[in-house]
């Protein structure tokens, strides 16, 4: 980041001496005041809850500008690297900074490729939940418990360590996530196979059994490898964030990937895709496409509490660049399976063409999000609602273990500690219980 020459002054209404703050500026995006100082020199905090309006660190990783509808990992655009890489190099890139050549990628793929089974007594680990726990809570655990799995990588401040759990967990999140999948089935486990790619072999792992040969669709491979690449990273989000605060207290690099991992299950972050589902599944049990009308007059009367899910983005002002990615994923796999004429999709389809035209979301930007056409996309695959989220933080992870290695290497960097406005009781003393 770059000092400038001019600062910031606050000041004081109540005759108190106004302080002068530094402003950084970095490569894109707004500039930053820093307030590093503010509370050694006032004696006062700010006050942002959510930390809407509040840089938490510096980062080389993803830059978003919502206004203009732009996504870039490392600087490269999300729509040149979804069309002209794969999730392998996707990840390279987000680990070390730059795109990987032949060689790099071809070395990356096989160390990737040779840790993708998990320790055999992880089975029996996962014995323990009941089956119908919901994957999320099966993946949260069983990601904490790799580091009693691996405890041989699990010194943070180890470079050497964080690179062998970097690859362990890129690796073998395809794995955990397929497993609480069939553990809730009660199907046998899958092992991987290493002369498959990434999305094809969690395919197979996902969907095959030992009573017969599995061939991977390419259609599906590509789309599953699309989906990866385009949540592998979102700047500092919910679940990124938890990530670093966790990091910073030197917990173990599978603790704090755990710990990102319960965060996305929220509804608000991860389980929008699933919220889509889900609210495509009730417009079709009033009804279908003949009830679309009425949803829509529903959502239009802010007094109903009905909201249209899959549309429109916190942050993305204008359109959310992922989503025309997603649209002709989406459009190839329901082409390719033979469902372009299923009522579930037939309802998505018009309710996508409605917020298109509608000049009420047109006027209000709400347009098809990623999570829209993902949550088609995997439904159509075959994966279940309840695993929406668990695919996404299997994409997400090499996000977080990107961002939390970059944390560790920042000079800067200190155990997370929020401040606070409090509002409670002032001091009081305890009385006698008899007196109380």
């Amino acid at each position: 980041m770059k000092l400038q020459a001019h600062k910031a002054t606050l000041s004081f209404s109540n005759g108190a001496p106004s302080v002068e703050l530094p402003i950084y500026s970095g490569t894109m995006g707004p500039d930053v005041i820093d307030i590093r100082k503010l509370y050694a020199q006032t004696g006062m905090f700010t006050y942002d809850p959510g930390f809407l309006s509040t840089a938490s660190c510096q980062s080389a990783i993803t830059y978003i500008d919502g206004d203009k509808g732009e996504l870039l990992y490392r600087g490269y655009p999300i729509e040149q690297l979804a069309t002209q890489c794969d999730y392998m190099e996707t990840c390279y890139l987000l680990l070390y900074g730059e795109l990987p050549n032949a060689q790099q990628k071809a070395e990356f793929t096989e160390r990737v490729t040779k840790h993708t089974m998990v320790h055999e007594q992880m089975q029996f680990f996962l014995r323990g939940f009941r089956r119908d726990a919901h994957p999320m809570a099966v993946l949260t655990g069983l990601v904490g418990a790799m580091s009693a799995f691996y405890h041989d990588s699990t010194d943070i401040n180890n470079p050497e360590h964080r690179e062998i759990a970097a690859i362990r967990l890129i690796a073998k999140m395809p794995t955990l996530v397929a497993m609480a999948y069939k553990y809730g089935i009660g199907q046998p486990y899958i092992y991987p196979r290493n002369d498959l790619s990434y999305a094809g072999n969690f395919l197979r792992m996902m969907f095959a059994t030992p009573c017969e040969d599995y061939t991977v669709n390419p259609v599906l491979e590509r789309a599953m490898d699309r989906i990866f690449i385009l949540h592998a990273d979102h700047e500092q989000n919910a679940s990124t964030s938890t990530v670093r605060l966790c990091g910073s207290s030197g917990t173990n690099q599978f603790a704090a990937i755990a710990a990102g991992v319960a965060c996305l299950w929220g509804p608000a972050h991860g389980g929008a895709n699933e919220a889509c589902l889900n609210m495509l599944e009730e417009i079709q049990a009033m009804g279908g496409v003949a009830k679309i009308g009425e949803f829509i007059a529903k959502v239009k009367d802010k007094s109903s509490g009905v909201r249209l899910m899959g549309f429109g983005h916190r942050v993305y002002k204008n359109y959310d660049p992922r989503a025309k990615l997603m649209q002709e994923t989406c459009h190839e796999v329901l082409g390719e399976l033979g469902l372009d004429n299923d009522p579930l999709f037939a309802l998505a389809r018009k309710l996508e063409q409605i917020a298109l035209e509608d000049d009420y979301f047109v006027q209000r930007k709400l347009y098809p999000n990623v999570d829209f056409y993902s949550g088609i996309v995997q439904r159509a695959i075959g994966i279940p609602v309840s695993l929406f989220t668990g695919i996404f933080a299997l994409a997400r992870t090499v996000g977080w273990i990107a961002q939390l290695n970059e944390m560790l290497a920042d000079p800067e960097y200190k155990i997370g500690r929020p401040r606070q406005l409090f509002t409670g009781a002032a001091r009081r003393d305890v009385q006698p219980i008899e007196q109380r």
